[in-house]
């Protein structure tokens, strides 16, 4: 008896690997490659923002800045809110309070969470190196869809009224999130876009803020607390 159980059970291993599935290699351009690697690195440290006003819900987007619960977003997100709630990316709610917001021009605020363990930071670029023509992605919560990643190029840089446009896609829910190079930097802050059907949907034209300016702007507001 015991012969036959020697056999039987090689001819059972064998079969079960006759029919195992082989491991499936993906493969993906340069660009593809980028894109994916960007987002899988970056969308951890982006999150959706809430916050309670008078007439209803502003909703948009913010970028974590410090592993503390720091977090930068436009201002007009948060202006006349109450009751601010940050989503992380793995569906973490937080409660946040507001530290520092500029005025209308400017529009960057930065809150505050205070997260269970530390939080990935976003990695800061230099909007002084930015051509027209280079390509940029972007992250953020259009319409409630967390997580959204779009792609396009920097479509002109306006020095006077000291913007990056950009025909990466931004609808509303985007304010606030990253304006990313190629290497996963932030280069801008997205603000707000152009449209004739006043601003309800995105045609190409979309405006983000220099991170240049928001790199002094959370240097003025930490000076100002240390003071």
């Amino acid at each position: 008896m015991n012969w036959r159980k020697t056999l039987v059970i090689p001819l059972i291993v064998t079969s079960c690997l006759a029919f195992a599935t082989p491991a499936i290699s993906v493969n993906y351009d340069r660009d593809e490659q980028i894109n994916i690697t960007v987002y899988e690195t970056i969308n951890p440290a982006i999150v959706a923002i809430e916050a309670q006003i008078d007439n209803g819900v502003s909703a948009g987007t913010g970028c974590i800045v410090s592993s503390d619960g720091l977090i930068l977003t436009g201002s007009h997100v948060i202006d006349g809110g109450h009751d601010i709630e940050v989503t992380t990316h793995n569906g973490q709610v937080y409660k946040a309070e507001i530290v520092s917001k500029m005025g209308k021009n400017k529009d960057l605020a930065l809150i505050k969470i205070s997260p269970k363990k530390p939080l990935q930071t976003i990695k800061f670029g230099d909007s002084s190196t930015c051509k027209v023509g280079q390509k940029v992605l972007a992250i953020g919560n259009p319409f409630g869809f967390s997580g959204t990643l779009t792609q396009g190029i920097i479509s002109r840089i306006d020095h006077t009224k000291n913007k990056i446009q950009t025909d990466a896609a931004i609808n509303p829910g985007c304010s606030g999130g990253p304006l990313l190079n190629s290497s996963g930097e932030v280069i801008g802050i997205n603000q707000s876009i152009y449209n004739p059907d006043n601003n309800i949907s995105n045609i190409g034209i979309g405006f983000a803020i220099p991170i240049n300016d928001a790199k002094k702007f959370i240097q003025l507001s930490r000076l100002s607390k240390k003071g």
